[in-house]
Order: structure tokens, then sequence, then C-alpha cells
């Protein structure tokens, strides 16, 4: 079984309840998928199947984890108190049966063949910003700043009414207000200085 040497120095470096319970993992997911590719993702260990996200595997102080990367689909109703599908994993006795396991990665990989992605919970879009007063009294008197103002998208504005709302004191709104309304003229965008050319 092709094996990362990294994935063999995070187990090594963990404690002794977790060398035992990421190493009976990593078995697990070799008997049940020959193909599969060990990497390194995110710190963690990760196995790969057809260049695509398999699961990963990490120990902590106190526990281990063992998550697929569709989460949603391969459900095992032990989420929740930890990342992964087994929840806080102490001892090796909290894994279900190695049989299970390897039905669940089998799963996985089915999963993957039939090109089936992960379903993600979609992003509700941010309320429209709140324009500060100091703000839209200046728009108003700039007709150029106004229009580049109306014309970015909305995090763009948010960007600019949150910058100037959080400032604490006057004299820093002012001056914020003041900075604003002159990139907006120039057509820039709130972080302009940190944009690639």
């Amino acid at each position: 079984m092709p094996t990362d040497p990294r994935i063999d120095a995070y187990i090594d470096a963990r404690a002794d309840f977790a060398q035992s319970i990421l190493a009976w993992l990593r078995q697990r997911v070799h008997a049940a998928c020959p193909e599969v590719e060990e990497a390194i993702k995110w710190s963690m260990p990760a196995f790969l199947y057809r260049g695509r996200p398999l699961a990963n595997m990490a120990a902590f102080k106190g526990h281990a984890t063992f998550g697929f990367w569709d989460r949603q689909a391969l459900a095992t109703g032990m989420e929740g108190e930890a990342m992964g599908q087994y929840g806080r994993i102490e001892r090796l006795s909290d894994l279900p049966p190695a049989e299970v396991v390897e039905d669940q990665v089998r799963a996985a990989m089915a999963r993957i063949d039939s090109g089936a992605k992960p379903a993600r919970a979609a992003r509700t879009p941010k309320p429209e910003a709140v324009v500060p007063p100091a703000l839209a009294t200046a728009l108003a008197g700039d007709a150029a700043a106004a229009a580049t103002f109306h014309a970015f998208p909305p995090s763009c504005r948010r960007d600019y009414c949150e910058w100037i709302a959080e400032a604490k004191r006057a004299d820093t709104r002012d001056r914020r207000v003041a900075d604003a309304v002159a990139w907006l003229r120039e057509g820039k965008r709130r972080h302009w200085k940190h944009e690639s050319c």
C-alpha cells in the first residue's frame, strides 16, 4: 500500500492513544480503497481517490477525528461533538467495526465515481449596507464619487460603509469620509492599495 511518510510522521508525533486510532483508520481506508492516495491537507492527513478528497483524520490533545469529505451524504449520526463523522474518538472502541468503516469508505468512493458533488449549504446574501449619514451627505455633494459608489457591487459598498461606521471619533469618521470620497472619485475600491495591478 503506497503511503506518505508525512502521515507516518504525523501519527508518530501524536499521543499514544491517538497513534493506534489513526493507524487503524488508515488501515481501514487502504483495505477498502487500495488505490487511495495519501496527502497532508489543511495540516492533517487526508485521503484522495481519483484526485478528489475522500476523507481526513486528525488527532488533538484528548481525542481523534475521522471524516468523509461528503459529510451530509455519509452521515453516521455521531457528528456534532467534533469534526468528522465519528465525533470525539478517544479509544478504538469508540469506532464502528472495521467492516462498517470500510463499507462507508466504499460508499464515499462510489459517490466520487458517480460524479456527485458534496452538498453545501447555500449562502444567504448579506443585506445591503446602511450608508452612514456622513458618507451619504458627502456623496450627495459629489456626483462622480456617488456614481462610482453606486456602480460598485454590494461588497465594495459595504467595505466603505463599515469602515466609516466603525470610526469611534468624529474626526476619524470625517477623515475617512474625505478619503473615501477622494478614492471613489478616482474609481478606487476601499482596499485599492492591496489589489494587484
